[in-house]
């Protein structure tokens, strides 16, 4: 059982993934981070508070993520793809408010799951950063971290060079892909190629096979709709952020490369991932290596979400 501190930004992606992570019989789901990304920190709250209350999971503890960059830029939003409130054409309802938590109360679940625990980000990274600058030592207590971000040898989705969640906080990407120990990092050159299909969707909602149920079908069509604008051969969308969770418990799904990896901060190539290729590259010892994800087998992604997302929530 991978027990899972899920830092996020929901997003019908990071919905989605949240949805996985409470279904998956070999995750448990013991915290979640929310900040800005796709919406604003107060809405990605709320979209995950109302995924909990479905589930009847409302024990699982909030935290209160990061509202804006470190950089102290406003944050851009994406209601084109992920909808006004994040969940496409879904409004929770406006009673369900999410009881947050300090910020610093997550270290108490690292304390508490010594060596057990897999940080998983799925957003912009700036709370994770912020994770490392305050705790210090704790963080060394962290099982293993596996974010969904940049994009190597492959292109961006925000810009021609740079992926969203390094673009939205190149500073905190950067700060993490140095500090942080036993990473891995899901890139889109996996992510874009995991897609979910009309038949996939058609599958997990042929019956009301648990609380997610009636939800899956009008926000995977409508971030499918704002898919075919950005990419219009695709068949269905990609869902970026399952991929990363699906590292922990398909492990051998994947291939992976060992490299150091930064993060441009630089106006020109703002969030551009930075890996060395070359066959005769060398590093200083002490120099931190990140596990990039570079392939996966779709096959295998297909049938875990179709058999995931079709498991009760009781």
């Amino acid at each position: 059982m991978e027990k899972v501190l899920l830092f996020c930004d929901p997003g019908i992606d990071d919905s989605v993934a949240i949805m996985y992570a409470l279904l998956h019989p070999d995750i448990e789901l013991v915290g979640i981070v929310t900040g800005y990304g796709n919406v604003d920190q107060e809405q990605a709250t709320n979209n995950a508070a109302y995924l909990l209350s479905l589930a009847g999971r409302e024990d699982i503890p909030i935290y209160a993520g990061a509202r804006f960059p470190l950089s102290g830029e406003v944050a851009v939003f994406y209601p084109e793809i992920h909808g006004e409130n994040g969940l496409g054409p879904i409004q929770p309802p406006d009673e369900i408010k999410g009881d947050l938590l300090n910020f610093t109360d997550l270290f108490d679940v690292i304390e508490q799951y010594e060596g057990e625990l897999t940080i998983v980000d799925v957003g912009r990274l700036t709370s994770l950063a912020m994770a490392f600058i305050l705790g210090g030592e704790v963080m060394e207590k962290v099982k293993q971290i596996v974010i969904m971000g940049g994009s190597f040898l492959n292109p961006g989705n925000v810009t021609p060079l740079s992926e969203a969640n390094f673009y939205g906080d190149p500073i905190a990407a950067n700060l993490v892909m140095a500090r942080g120990e036993r990473v891995t990092l899901v890139p889109l050159n996996v992510t874009n190629y995991a897609i979910v299909t009309d038949r996939m969707i058609t599958d997990v909602t042929q019956e009301e096979f648990n609380s997610f149920t009636a939800l899956i079908e009008p926000v995977y069509s409508y971030y499918a709709d704002a898919y075919a604008v950005l990419v219009p051969e695709i068949e269905g969308a990609p869902f970026h952020d399952v991929v990363a969770l699906m590292t922990l418990v398909e492990p051998d799904m994947f291939d992976y490369v060992e490299k150091p990896v930064s993060v441009s901060a630089d106006p020109a190539t703002r969030g551009q991932s930075i890996a060395d290729f070359r066959p005769s590259a060398e590093w200083e010892e002490e120099t931190p290596f990140v596990r990039v994800a570079m392939d996966f087998v779709y096959d295998r992604f297909a049938k875990n979400f179709v058999e995931t997302m079709k498991l009760g929530t009781e």
